[in-house]
């Protein structure tokens, strides 16, 4: 069947031809015509099969006929920077011929840009639910044009608690508007929460429920914890892995990975949270261009991931829950291609692999690894953490000792004791004390009563206690002077 044939005008199916699609997927013969109609839709369908083209394609083809305005008519939510690039980017190629502004608003990067581009209106938004919030809050969006809204990944989105900032904008939306949510898994509970937000919705779902593509292999391997970084060293000894995405449960992890592949040579990049946008965009920029040949993902940063040709999904640390499984290794085997997903379950993932096989309703293939010695490699990464474990303790020991030595400088007292230290006769250094080993020299005094002046002797180094800093006399033998509007000394001033 054509895309002619679902209603889709000649400049619209230019532009997917210029794309390279000559025939719909299940999931776009489906949706199209009812969001052509005006209806609510609810889409469930396989990952990579084409979900994104299933809601602009029919969108694009509506906005058409009314040409550009200056207020926004089309929102697009979706919950990765990464996701709102890639479905802007398919906006753009599908809607060449079209005279329509696009523009995308996500975080981690300046704002401004944004905010001008919503200044001098535009026709189709593609934003995350957080950085719309913010610029929401300063009355830079205006929705009362507002014609479609869409909740791309609608589960992943309202699982990771954007719920409450769902239901802030969809409040702010005009009543009268055609709302789509489109997803490869939506439970029931989700689907209770997303009807709040649909009216009469039509559900076009196209498999089983939350199902892997069919043309992907799966096979999980058994082994320890310790030996997975070495195992999937070992793997990719095979040329046959050409472009791998290897999963982390961790962003944490995903570092350990990558660092432990670049050791053994193998050109790696990191996709997760705490990396910039810039370090985002560049690292699945080298992987679509094979200048990188493993690409170490958490699951959030999975959601915008959409390469084409990934030969294999590894699942470094297994997934707890069986739709973050789905989404995994829904990576490979897109449009029809074939892909492998490989799965490293340690003992105490083995009850994980157990749920998600009752999920699936089937069991998934183990596999064994020809050439891996799985318990010399963990004799390695012990002896490897023990001399870690002791370096780090020899570290702590010094800082500590750092530590002590810093404390009693600062005090003058022992290490650890908090005390200053006693001085040379037997007594406490005072500030103002003379400082050791300057003998005082002989000196006389005129008392104001005309007396004979105290004569002190020369000192052997030792200072007296309790001695004025401004003037060798003891304070037991000086008289009290009559206030002159000066103290703390020669030239001092009284303090207010």
């Amino acid at each position: 069947m054509p895309f002619t044939a679902l209603g889709l005008g000649p400049k619209i199916t230019k532009a997917v031809r210029e794309a390279g699609y000559e025939e719909p997927t299940p999931i776009q013969t489906k949706a199209i015509p009812a969001i052509l109609e005006g209806r609510d839709v609810i889409g469930v369908a396989q990952t990579g099969t084409g979900k994104t083209a299933a809601f602009v394609l029919p969108m694009l083809e509506k906005m058409q006929t009314r040409g550009p305005s200056r207020c926004m008519r089309a929102l697009v939510i979706a919950p990765t920077r990464e996701l709102v690039v890639q479905i802007e980017e398919n906006v753009q190629a599908y809607g060449r011929h079209l005279h329509l502004k696009y523009k995308t608003i996500y975080g981690g990067v300046g704002e401004q840009p944004q905010i001008d581009a919503l200044r001098r209106g535009v026709d189709f938004v593609v934003a995350t639910p957080g950085r719309l919030m913010d610029l929401m809050g300063r009355n830079f969006v205006d929705f009362k044009d507002i014609e479609f809204v869409v909740l791309d990944e609608a589960d992943r989105m309202l699982d990771m608690g954007f719920l409450p900032s769902i239901r802030k904008i969809v409040a702010k939306l005009p009543k009268t508007r055609q709302t789509l949510l489109f997803s490869a898994t939506l439970s029931k509970d989700i689907e209770g929460i997303a009807k709040d937000f649909l009216k009469d919705p039509v559900i076009v779902q196209i498999g089983a429920r939350a199902t892997p593509a069919e043309l992907v292999s799966q096979q999980v391997i058994e082994v320890s914890k310790a030996a997975k970084a070495d195992l999937l060293i070992h793997l990719l000894k095979d040329k046959a892995l050409e472009m791998v995405l290897v999963f982390s449960r961790t962003k944490h992890g995903a570092d350990k990975i990558a660092r432990k592949l670049a050791a053994a040579g193998i050109t790696t990049a990191t996709l997760h949270s705490n990396r910039t946008q810039g370090q985002r965009m560049l690292a699945l920029k080298k992987f679509r261009s094979g200048e990188v040949r493993c690409l170490i993902a958490t699951d959030i940063a999975a959601r915008g991931i959409d390469v084409e040709k990934i030969s294999h999904v590894v699942n470094f640390d297994f997934p707890p829950q069986p739709e973050d499984y789905v989404h995994r290794i829904g990576r490979t085997g897109r449009a029809h291609a074939i892909g492998d997903a490989i799965s490293f379950v340690a003992p105490d993932e083995i009850a994980d692999l157990r749920q998600l096989e009752r999920f699936l309703g089937r069991g998934i293939p183990r596999t064994k690894v020809e050439g891996f010695d799985a318990r010399a490699s963990e004799v390695a990464a012990a002896e490897s953490a023990a001399k870690y474990n002791a370096v780090n303790q020899g570290a702590r020991r010094q800082s500590d000792g750092g530590r002590r030595e810093g404390q009693a400088h600062r005090t003058g007292g022992r290490p650890g004791s908090g005390r200053p230290a006693p001085s040379r006769d037997g007594g406490n250094a005072r500030r103002f004390d003379r400082p050791q080993g300057r003998p005082a020299a002989a000196s006389t005094t005129s008392s104001r009563d005309g007396r004979p002046a105290q004569t002190s002797a020369p000192s052997s180094g030792r200072l007296e206690k309790r001695t004025n800093p401004f003037d060798a006399t003891p304070w037991k033998n000086r008289q009290s002077r009559p206030s002159s509007g000066r103290s703390g000394g020669p030239g001092g001033r009284r303090r207010p």
